[in-house]
């Protein structure tokens, strides 16, 4: 039991970290992207999104490496369904609503819908191998290819609606680089850091805690080790949502959420065939897909969640923690 103390005072030292660096990191990215004329949503669904989602990224190429793929996959899907009804539902109930981009979400909700689906087809053939691993990482190159078109036709509409109706120069585009600060380059990136090495020394702590109180493998990846490596995306969506960059805030959750299949199950399955639990099959990933399909719905409906809609989610993944662990096991 003493051991206990240590593990619980180095997790509150790490979450300390990670709120500090999201905090840093979320600043001085909206500030690079203003400059640079680069929308939220996008900015969202790449740079934060890849970002935060690096921990469940290193997670599950680890938990490959060391022969525990199935950790990896729990971790993978778990923090997926902790990043829609978990996160999504705290930043929307405490910020009383997220507003979004109507294009931007038919866009991203549509890929984080599709990717999951790919991922559910995939696993009803058994391991998932090389054959899924290409397709993953395809579709999200195509993803990231069609993200950055959408982003240059957002700068030609800029151009033709400039108030002087002068076009823009070619060089414009550097020049707004080079015209940030190099300390907002380096805050960004402290930032990141910080975000990395805190959610390390998290998934540390609560994985050893987890072992400690016994908890299983598969359920150490559902949950323990799925919302400690997600603790970047919660810090980042809330404050984002608390600060109004509700764009970013969604963003950050769709884009992390298909960023996590695609390469988090894509690179892992180019290294060795990751097994696929049963459990995981029947009911964790149709429950991943569920809750994508019930925020996407709960937005639809205003272009935005609602403190009730948050309350909703809220209920939804504490639902789905208490037939997994309580019911299911």
């Amino acid at each position: 039991m003493i051991f206990l103390f240590p593990l619980i005072a180095l997790l509150v030292i790490a979450l300390l970290i990670v709120i500090k660096s999201a905090d840093i990191f979320v600043d001085n990215l909206v500030e690079i992207g203003s400059l640079v004329g680069i929308s939220q949503i996008i900015l969202g669904v790449t740079a934060s999104a890849i970002g935060t989602s690096l921990p469940e990224f290193g997670s599950a190429i680890i938990a490959t490496l060391s022969g525990s793929a199935d950790i990896g996959v729990g971790c993978v899907i778990g923090s997926n369904i902790w990043n829609i009804a978990g996160i999504l539902g705290i930043s929307a109930t405490f910020a009383g609503v997220i507003k979004t981009n109507p294009q931007g979400l038919s866009r991203d909700g549509i890929v984080t819908l599709a990717t999951a689906l790919i991922l559910l087809v995939f696993m009803f053939f058994g391991d998932i191998g090389k054959l899924a691993a290409v397709v993953f990482i395809v579709v999200y190159a195509f993803y990231l290819r069609t993200l950055i078109k959408s982003q240059n036709q957002e700068a030609v509409i800029g151009i033709e609606t400039h108030k002087n109706g002068a076009p823009a120069n070619e060089g414009s585009f550097l020049s707004k680089l080079k015209s940030i600060s190099p300390k907002t380059y380096v805050w960004t990136i402290i930032g990141l850091i910080g975000l990395i090495v805190g959610c390390r020394l998290l998934i540390y702590s609560g994985v050893e805690l987890g072992r400690t109180l016994g908890i299983p493998e598969m359920i150490m990846g559902l949950f323990t080790l799925a919302i400690g490596t997600s603790i970047p995306e919660l810090v980042v969506t809330f404050q984002s949502a608390m600060k109004g960059l509700h764009d970013l805030s969604i963003g950050t959750v769709l884009g992390s959420n298909t960023f996590n299949i695609m390469i988090g199950i894509g690179v892992p399955a180019l290294i060795m065939n990751i097994p696929v639990e049963p459990l995981s099959l029947t009911f964790d990933a149709p429950a991943m897909i569920f809750v994508t399909v019930l925020v996407l719905l709960l937005i639809k409906r205003g272009n935005k969640l609602t403190r009730i809609d948050g309350i909703i989610l809220m209920a939804t993944y504490i639902s789905y923690a208490v037939i997994r662990i309580g019911i299911l096991g």
